[in-house]
């Protein structure tokens, strides 16, 4: 018999239960609605990678448990690409470790940099897995809340500075911003360096949509700042840039001794994953500059035929300058809270959003905001445009 004493769920976690991607995808597949709330692609990725997976699957490489950082092939074009791109050299023998996804990343970086207690900064609205890692290392998470200001989400510095105190170890950082669409500028990140630099704190830095930059923005890896580099995690992930997100592969990039502590908790978590997947992406990594700029341009593309079917329907759109994501404000709909909005536009429209509450502590300031993630085939984008315009109708 099960004693009910005390909660079977550990305090740390008790804030914590099913995700709300669970629940509204959950919905959808009940509603038979068109899912735009979890952000994975409706098509794989490149034929020549999938192809790569499978040839490693048939000659025997990867079946078995992979070395502990990650196969060799990885580490070494991880480096290439950071190279390549952005100028940072990275041993991959030493300052590169292949990890189960970006969440499996966060997940070891926190639980290994971060002590009971620490305050680590995190830049609110944030992806979910973010509070939960770090209330499993037991730190105390500090928001600092992107705001609209003329059309996207901006950082407040001096928010930002003010949030910084002598408890602080670590700034969690995700650019481009999930769920906002935000990249963050040159000047924003010279401060956000200049501030971790001055203050001697760790930096985990988020790049996952790296190569998914619209309009005039511009990637800028944070450990490319003056004193950055021996201080920052990087992550990285093939799951966003080349639409393989159930193979798991991501991964970290950082100091020797700040890959040797992540990796000590990485080791305890999956050990190893995504063998014959891991040769695939090393592959994909060495594609040639325009598998990425077509890669872009076709997001590109999507952002605006799924932003203009969501101006027809009534919302207030923030167009991303990133990611695969667009926030929407409900407001001008006459609505005002998005739980209580996505959990009935099922039912009205036979689509499903996320409501962005659950990415803010504090979840009022979150409440008017609805994420819709447009990374799927241009007829299925159509057609919920198409469906969405019900709510103008309704509200005419």
């Amino acid at each position: 018999m099960t004693s009910t004493a005390r909660p079977l769920l550990n305090r740390r976690l008790a804030e914590f239960g099913t995700t709300i991607f669970a629940e509204m995808s959950a919905l959808a597949l009940s509603t038979g609605s068109i899912n735009l709330g979890q952000g994975f692609p409706d098509t794989d990725g490149p034929e020549e990678v999938r192809e790569a997976a499978v040839r490693a699957l048939r000659d025997g490489r990867g079946n078995q448990y992979p070395p502990g950082p990650g196969i060799p092939e990885l580490r070494t074009a991880i480096a290439a690409h950071q190279e390549r791109r952005y100028g940072l050299s990275y041993d991959p023998d030493t300052e590169v470790l292949v990890t189960a996804g970006a969440t499996e990343a966060i997940a070891a970086a926190l639980l290994a940099l971060v002590e009971p207690g620490d305050e680590v900064v995190a830049l609110e609205p944030y992806y979910d897995s973010y509070a939960a890692c770090i209330a499993m290392a037991g730190g105390t998470r500090v928001p600092v809340t992107l705001r609209p200001h003329e059309g996207s989400f901006r950082l407040d510095l001096d928010e930002l500075r003010a949030a910084v105190t002598d408890r602080t170890r670590l700034l969690l950082i995700n650019t481009p911003h999930n769920p906002t669409g935000t990249v963050l500028t040159r000047e924003e990140l010279t401060v956000i360096a200049e501030l971790a630099v001055e203050r001697d704190l760790l930096v985990v830095t988020d790049e996952v949509y790296e190569h998914l930059v619209f309009d005039e923005a511009e990637h800028v890896p944070l450990a490319t700042f003056p004193g950055m580099r021996e201080r920052t995690v990087t992550i990285g992930s093939a799951g966003k840039t080349f639409s393989f997100t159930g193979w798991k592969v991501g991964w970290i990039s950082s100091a020797p001794g700040l890959v040797a502590a992540v990796r000590s908790a990485k080791q305890f978590l999956t050990y190893v994953a995504s063998g014959p997947f891991q040769y695939a992406v090393a592959e994909a990594l060495r594609l040639p500059d325009s598998y990425f700029a077509d890669f872009r341009a076709d997001m590109l593309a999507k952002r605006d035929l799924l932003a203009g079917g969501l101006e027809r329907a009534g919302f207030k759109v923030f167009r991303p300058a990133g990611t695969y994501f667009i926030t929407t404000d409900i407001r001008p709909l006459g609505e005002s809270d998005g739980f209580t909005f996505c959990r009935a536009l099922p039912e009205r429209c036979g689509v499903v959003a996320i409501p962005n509450a659950v990415f803010y502590d504090h979840r009022e300031q979150g409440a008017p905001f609805v994420r819709f993630a447009f990374c799927k085939r241009d007829d299925v984008l159509h057609e919920a445009a198409g469906r969405l315009r019900r709510l103008a109708s309704a509200g005419s």
